[in-house]
């Protein structure tokens, strides 16, 4: 996993549910417990603070189901190269500087589906990325590596 890295980091404004789209940031600042400051999902009292899908898992969807998705239409916080991330499940790993530990798989929803098309269910079912908690406090950045 020498290789894996971040590839986009998206940040969205507002509340949950309301839909507004998520913008993509150069850096973002992850608070333990709480989230990546701005998001629509921080402080909010979950057993996840973060959510990140694979940049192959999108590309993938576009070539099987041809869908094509900007990444950072997926909404999820963080896409990454290189990583299987559904392996991260139970485990604690990095990003950047920052401790995680996989919480949960983030399966498409029809929110999602409702925001950009009904094929995304299908085409990113259990490849829709990884929920996690944030153990520490610190700053992830595009190009960041992922480490176990």
């Amino acid at each position: 996993m020498a290789d894996a890295s971040v590839v986009l980091i998206s940040i969205a404004p507002g509340q949950p549910g309301d839909g507004k789209p998520a913008e993509a940031v150069d850096v973002a600042t992850a608070v333990a417990g709480k989230g990546l400051e701005g998001d629509r999902y921080f402080g909010h009292d979950h057993d996840s603070q973060v959510t990140l899908i694979e940049a192959e898992a999108i590309d993938a969807m576009a070539n099987d189901a041809g869908l094509e998705l900007a990444y950072g239409e997926a909404r999820r916080n963080i896409v990454t190269r290189g990583v299987a991330l559904n392996d991260l499940l139970g485990k604690e790993f990095t990003v950047g500087g920052v401790r995680m530990r996989g919480a949960r798989l983030s399966e498409p929803c029809q929110h999602l589906a409702s925001l950009t098309d009904q094929k995304v269910v299908k085409g990113l079912v259990h490849k829709g990325g990884l929920k996690a908690q944030i153990l520490t406090d610190g700053e992830i950045r595009i190009g960041d590596s992922v480490q176990i």
